[in-house]
């Protein structure tokens, strides 16, 4: 048993679906969550600027004791994840080998649609996995840069959303993909608009699923589960204000965060 917290970080509100995931799936593990919200999105930064970026944010999260850190953010995954990993004696993991993984077992016609921010579409990291697991498998990559600060701004359903949906999805629906990975941990808030456009017949596959999935497993099979008598905790930090997070989050979460969000200086880590 390892009572110590799990260590979850993003470019802002995203990572909040691999959070309720961990919640719904492993509801005894206690979560310390950052959310670097003066600096998002991370999806039009530089490699070295991301790579930065994360440091500072493990470092922060180091800070309570943590036992292991999922990087919920589909960018910091794809560009970061390898460079950080042996920089720190913490098992770290990104949401993109598990969530390939699963798009590979889903599809039936051997096409896979990506989307995800221009950083994550450039790294080619979800292609490569994907050829890895199966050569077979054609992939269709699209970035969808606009997805981010909609979210983060509270545009989850309407016809701003649904227009712009529909000019990045059209390309996909084109080449016939059966499979779809929302390669940003921001994207499931808007799984209704995305299914709504790419139909019934496509399987979405999100992200904050697949890697709270993983999570349980490894933690079943390393005993790093927290013991079932203690009770979990949750804490938010956020690197700016914390109004928006707070009211969107406890939107998503479907419970209360606000006194639970506190603003801190990620610039001093």
């Amino acid at each position: 048993m390892d009572n110590r917290p799990i260590g979850v970080f993003d470019s802002g509100l995203g990572g909040l679906t691999a959070v309720k995931e961990l919640m719904n799936q492993l509801p005894g593990e206690s979560i310390v969550y950052f959310g670097d919200t003066g600096r998002v999105p991370y999806g039009t930064r530089s490699n070295q600027t991301v790579i930065k970026y994360v440091l500072q944010d493990i470092r922060f999260l180091l800070n309570f004791d943590i036992k292991f850190i999922i990087i919920a953010c589909g960018t910091a995954s794809s560009i970061a994840l390898e460079a950080v990993q042996d920089k720190f004696e913490v098992p770290i993991i990104g949401v993109v080998n598990s969530t390939a993984e699963q798009a590979v077992r889903t599809t039936v016609n051997k096409k896979i649609g990506i989307i995800g921010t221009q950083g994550t579409i450039n790294s080619g990291a979800y292609e490569r996995k994907i050829k890895e697991l199966d050569s077979e498998v054609k992939t269709f990559s699209k970035p969808c840069p606009l997805f981010v600060p909609l979210v983060e701004n509270g545009y989850l359903d309407n016809k701003v959303v649904r227009l712009v949906a529909e000019e990045y999805l059209e390309p996909l629906i084109a080449e016939q993909v059966d499979t779809l990975i929302l390669g940003c941990t921001h994207y499931p808030l808007l799984k209704k608009v995305i299914s709504d456009i790419m139909g019934e017949h496509v399987r979405l596959i999100d992200p904050g699923v697949e890697t709270a999935r993983y999570v349980k497993e490894l933690f079943k099979s390393n005993h790093m589960l927290a013991d079932s008598r203690s009770k979990s905790t949750y804490r938010y930090f956020v690197s700016d204000s914390i109004d928006n997070f707070s009211r969107l989050g406890s939107l998503f979460l479907q419970k209360q965060i606000n006194d639970a969000v506190e603003k801190i200086d990620i610039e001093k880590y």
